[in-house]
């Protein structure tokens, strides 16, 4: 199983101050986010202006202020753009599972997917602490809708049924896991696989049928 870990943002799920229509506009604020996720993962998110974005990203700061006037939208993009980004994954991988020969190893398959769906996502460090009512709020639904895409994968990968023990099992699964991931791949190479490890057993322990 192979995942496109270059997906185009979805436009619709990024809170923009202005929707860029054309393909130019796009490009300009696709170079915007890019540029401020190394900011915010090298510097973390304080080092964000408007004006230090637009320097690294190439654009004009008039040009980029109509989609991203400030340091604050600036980062509830970045943050709604890595969850819009998890979920196209984690809705890759449910196809990808249901069209594929069933897992020999199902739990690890899951928690191998849900692994790679997080590996090398560097911004998501520097976007930990970043907090405030709408990015708070849209942390919750984010991770209401991988619970439930959890849930999707566990039944497609053979191991749980539809039902609510098996959504909350699912929640409780994927809460466990964004929690550890976060850490171990914030941590050195050899504390990460550490983590990695403890994380696969955890895991085994609870999702065995």
């Amino acid at each position: 199983m192979t995942l496109d870990l270059s997906v185009e943002p979805d436009w619709s799920r990024i809170p923009l101050q202005r929707q860029p229509r054309q393909q130019r506009s796009r490009d300009k604020v696709a170079r915007a986010l890019a540029a401020a996720s190394r900011i915010a993962s090298d510097e973390g998110v304080d080092a964000l202006t408007l004006p230090r974005v637009a320097d690294d990203a190439g654009v004009s700061v008039g040009a980029l202020y109509q989609y991203l006037p400030d340091r604050e939208a600036i980062v509830r993009a970045l943050v709604d753009e890595y969850h819009a980004r998890l979920e196209t994954l984690m809705a890759e991988t449910v196809a990808l599972t249901r069209a594929s020969t069933p897992p020999a190893d199902p739990i690890a398959h899951v928690i191998g997917a849900v692994i790679e769906i997080y590996r090398d996502r560097g911004a998501a460090r520097g976007l930990a602490t970043a907090s405030g009512p709408e990015i708070d709020a849209d942390r919750r639904d984010h991770k209401t809708r991988m619970a439930a895409a959890t849930a999707e994968l566990l039944s497609a990968s053979g191991l749980a049924a539809d039902g609510a023990d098996a959504q909350a099992r699912a929640r409780i699964a994927f809460l466990t896991a964004d929690a550890v991931l976060h850490d171990a791949f914030a941590a050195p190479p050899e504390v990460r696989e550490r983590l990695l490890g403890e994380l696969r057993d955890l895991l085994h322990r609870y999702l065995r049928p």
